[in-house]
């Protein structure tokens, strides 16, 4: 083609330009802008049809004909967007001057925080033990085999490790499944008398709705000469009463840990239903399940191997555990009845508390 094709080509779009930037300057809202967009610049806009021309230009002249193009889009494109931005602020100060505002009132000012019900079920629950004369003892939230299982008689090839679905991680470490390692370290550092609690959080591969990857636990643990079962039964009853009220019933029941024996499992009253006895119920107790009874809490007297793993001489010196876990506390404190609520994160349910 020939030379002046070319400078049909820039009339057209010195043309196109003055019809656009007048179109855009007229558009009266937001819609119309858009519209005036997609009729100049779209894929079947003005532009699109001048640039076909463009192919009918001899090679030399192709690339001067594509600059002039370009730049007729990115003032085309950029009046687009300064109309649009006036339009925006113009519709902003349109709602801003039909209300009426008072710059004297005071603000609403920040919402205030609240303690998360499982810290607070925390905090209570330690708070109990240590006005009973319990200290409070911390670990490793990562931890050895040795403090996990093997001091808490619970070898290698020991049912108990299946049952726990142990998180491990690098070096041949570990989660640990529970807060007893917080006990042997405490144990392996002094000699008794040994009073301490240890809360803290827990973890196994577990995710349901009585269930979480991470829970916590507060475990205790008192070592001295003369301790007995009864020690035990004793300050557990105290402790539940306190925490539920003293006209809860508690009863002990026989079970098995690798790290106490004799041990229990300890069951109260459903403070549900009231053990069964909740009045004008109309559907059965789901927490219960019409058995009147909810465990608790695991407890027994310290297995004379843990003992020697950490160097006390199991004829001189007995001891009892015992654990329960907060997330379950904190439900039946607040009738919570999913567990994973607790980590939701969701502000109704928090405020509550």
């Amino acid at each position: 083609m020939s030379p002046q094709s070319l400078s049909a080509i820039r009339r057209r779009l010195e043309e196109l330009e003055r019809d656009a930037l007048e179109s855009v300057g007229a558009a009266a809202d937001r819609p119309a802008v858009e519209g005036a967009r997609v009729a100049l610049v779209g894929k079947k806009g003005a532009l699109t049809s001048v640039l076909r021309g463009i192919a009918g230009l001899s090679p030399g002249q192709r690339p001067q004909a594509g600059k002039l193009a370009n730049s007729t889009k990115e003032r085309i494109e950029a009046a687009l967007a300064s109309r649009l931005e006036e339009l925006v602020r113009a519709e902003r100060g349109s709602r801003l001057e039909g209300r009426r505002l008072d710059m004297t009132l005071p603000s609403y000012g920040p919402r205030p925080g609240h303690r998360h019900p499982l810290s607070l079920a925390m905090k209570k629950i330690c708070g109990i033990f240590c006005d009973l004369g319990f200290g409070v003892a911390e670990g490793p939230d990562i931890e050895d085999d040795r403090h996990n299982f093997e001091a808490l008689n619970i070898p290698a090839e020991h049912p108990a490790r299946d049952m726990q679905d142990t998180f491990f991680v690098e070096g041949g470490m570990l989660l640990r499944t529970h807060t007893s390692p917080v006990q042997i370290r405490t144990l392996e550092s002094r000699q008794p008398p040994v009073m301490i609690i240890a809360p803290g959080a827990a973890y196994r591969q577990d995710d349901d709705a009585t269930h979480s990857p991470m829970f916590h636990q507060v475990e205790g643990l008192m070592v001295d000469e003369g301790i007995s079962f009864a020690n035990l039964k004793s300050l557990l009853t105290v402790f539940l009463h306190r925490l539920f009220g003293s006209d809860v019933p508690v009863r002990f029941r026989p079970s098995y840990f690798p790290f106490t024996e004799p041990s229990a499992e300890v069951d109260i009253g459903c403070v549900i239903c009231g053990g069964g006895k909740g009045p004008g119920r109309a559907v059965p107790c789901r927490v219960c399940k019409e058995t009147g009874w909810l465990e608790i809490l695991g407890c027994g007297m310290v297995h004379p191997l843990v003992f020697e793993h950490v160097g006390y001489d199991p004829q001189r010196f007995t001891g009892f555990a015992f654990g329960l876990g907060v997330e379950r506390v904190a439900m039946l404190l607040y009738g919570v009845d999913d567990l994973r609520l607790f980590f939701s994160g969701d502000l109704r349910f928090l405020s509550q508390f």
